[in-house]
């Protein structure tokens, strides 16, 4: 079995639940917490060369943004905890992209935050979590 935990993390309070959940049971089993974050993205835009080169820019800007204000500030609070901590940021669907990191990684499992969207909400604009536990490769904690 792997020794690694795949946490979704956006910087939400649902988001830091999910981390504090993964970190406690990544202590307990002597496992690897990796803090995933995705910015979504949608590859079916239609664009003209110059606005493609301006998108790529705009890529860069906002993966390295995502780098300095969510994902290390967040390693660096968890770091103290005994757990060996990894990153990764990718671009793209945030549920389809979290069970390719968590493939990739040979993870034990994933944990991500409810953001406590309603029912109704959850059902017209998807669900994270709903999607993940249907297509999760591994089993899928959702932090309440």
């Amino acid at each position: 079995m792997t020794d690694k935990f795949v946490v979704g993390f956006d910087g939400s309070e649902a988001a830091q639940r999910a981390l504090d959940f993964a970190l406690e049971r990544a202590s307990a089993q002597g496992a690897t917490v990796i803090i995933a974050h995705v910015l979504e993205w949608s590859p079916y835009s239609f664009l003209t060369p110059t606005e493609i080169e301006e998108r790529h820019k705009r890529r860069t800007e906002e993966l390295d943004r995502a780098e300095k204000s969510l994902i290390a500030p967040a390693k660096a609070a968890v770091e103290g905890r005994g757990v060996p901590v990894e990153t990764v940021l990718r671009y793209g669907h945030i549920a389809d992209t979290l069970c390719d990191v968590a493939k990739k990684q040979n993870a034990a499992q994933l944990f991500i935050g409810r953001n406590g969207h309603s029912p109704f909400g959850s059902r017209v604009f998807g669900s994270v979590a709903g999607s993940l536990v249907q297509t999760a490769p591994v089993p899928c904690t959702i932090v309440p």
